[in-house]
């Protein structure tokens, strides 16, 4: 799968996803992410990519030209005539984990448009780009932190990239759920002990508990994605077991917990 990012600011792009899992799955070929430094394609001396908006106001915008000498690069040296062009906009759809298992599974070339000032100009939005996406309803100095947490929540899913799809497939929001609480050595700590099943090496029951555990969590933390857990996924008379033991677990606990 390939990445192109264009932006301002291409070092600390690189500084970010050249590194650790995402730099060694480029090293071994499962993986492309390259940066486009967009001044690189203005046509003036001060290789400048922003003009004063018309109809008035602060700020600057982006102008659509140099945006769209770069994207046409992209273009050329892919040799892809549209690659799925993504601009990184408090806009656009708010991204999670169902967002970008779509983009992993529609798209193996994705260029994404990283924004600053008071935005890019409408034009090239309206040529070139294929969909907005936002991390949520707030707003950054620039597209560069959204892009690189949609690489990086794409890129980890790609074949190759974490050595099991299990290293994703029971993390938090996968199944809409959040993910169970984790531990490590020692068993003891400041007083507080390991779950005894974690320690008894009876896998059946470390994952019952670790499924249990995650209901719970996303019953206290998140009700509103539990709410929209799909009960009727659960196929096995174990699981709904699991589910019903996770909900009269919570219930006491919040019960004793308001007594207080």
């Amino acid at each position: 799968m390939r990445f192109d990012i264009m932006t301002l600011f291409p070092e600390s792009v690189d500084a970010m996803l050249n590194v650790s899992i995402l730099g060694r799955a480029q090293e071994r070929g499962f993986l492309t992410i390259k940066t486009h430094q967009i001044r690189d394609y203005t046509t003036n001396k001060q290789m400048q990519v922003d003009d004063y908006p018309y109809g008035g106001g602060r700020g600057a915008v982006m102008q659509a030209d140099p945006l769209y000498r770069c994207w046409d690069h992209i273009r050329d040296v892919t040799g892809d005539p549209h690659p799925h062009t993504i601009f990184m906009s408090p806009c656009g759809r708010t991204f999670d984990q169902s967002v970008a298992r779509e983009l992993k599974e529609k798209w193996d070339h994705i260029v994404l448009v990283c924004g600053h000032y008071e935005g890019i100009d409408q034009r090239f939005i309206d040529e070139c780009v294929d969909e907005d996406i936002s991390l949520g309803d707030f707003v950054l100095t620039g597209g560069e932190i959204p892009a690189m947490a949609v690489c990086d929540a794409v890129s980890r899913m790609v074949p190759g990239v974490l050595p099991d799809e299990e290293c994703f497939m029971e993390e938090s929001h996968w199944d809409g759920l959040l993910e169970h609480p984790q531990y490590s050595r020692p068993e003891e700590w400041h007083g507080r002990k390991v779950p005894d099943v974690l320690l008894s090496g009876h896998h059946a029951n470390v994952a019952a508990w670790r499924k249990k555990e995650s209901y719970k969590r996303t019953m206290l933390r998140r009700p509103d994605l539990f709410a929209k857990f799909d009960e009727t996924k659960l196929t096995t008379k174990q699981e709904r077991k699991i589910l019903q033991q996770a909900k009269e677990e919570f219930a006491a606990e919040q019960a004793e917990k308001n007594a207080l």
